[in-house]
């Protein structure tokens, strides 16, 4: 009897383990997603280091960014030019590219009234000429996020339910098999 009672303990720590493990890598994963949407802040051509530094400053203060990276019109144009294969900057003349600060966000950020927040809170700057995020992507990863939630939460609770029924006729099936020595411990 006690080595059924043993297993039966055995088998739960082993599903409450699964089920935790479970939990904690979607909510990682989850926001490992949000984490890896890039906003990318670009500053006129009138700007210069004072501006970069005092903006740098700022991000630094700020409780959103996870990480940020300041990405010269140089560097930019040499990204470019790997991409393509070809120096587009011999046929143009000169550098048409912005100088820029790609800002990763912290997951809890990646929300479309919290973005947009940051946005018009960098807007105020007279030396911001441009703000680019994908807006489709942060919609689609948190409505998938929502949904995938919500479909895990349902199946849970089926679970629950059908551990619950489990419990309670494995129960009922044990004070049955023990019927004559519950009663004989009665009288």
């Amino acid at each position: 009897m006690s080595s059924n009672f043993d297993k039966f303990q055995k088998r739960r720590l082993i599903s409450s383990y699964f089920s935790v493990v479970l939990s904690v890598f979607l909510v990682l994963l989850a926001d490992d997603f949000r984490e890896k949407i890039a906003m990318t802040v670009f500053f006129k051509k009138e700007a210069t280091d004072s501006t970069f530094q005092a903006f740098e400053k700022e991000l630094k203060a700020a409780k959103f960014p996870k990480q940020f990276v300041y990405v010269s019109k140089e560097k930019a144009a040499k990204e470019h030019t790997d991409i393509i294969g070809e120096d587009f900057l011999t046929f143009l003349g000169e550098n048409p590219l912005q100088n820029s600060y790609d800002i990763n966000l912290k997951a809890d950020y990646v929300v479309r009234d919290s973005i947009a927040r940051i946005e018009s809170h960098f807007r105020k700057n007279p030396m911001i000429s441009d703000i680019v995020y994908d807006k489709q992507l942060v919609n689609l990863v948190n409505d998938n996020i929502k949904k995938v939630s919500m479909w895990i939460l349902i199946i849970s609770r089926i679970f629950a339910v059908i551990s619950f029924l489990l419990i309670n006729s494995s129960l009922r099936l044990s004070i049955y098999a023990n019927r004559f020595i519950i009663k004989t411990m009665q009288m």
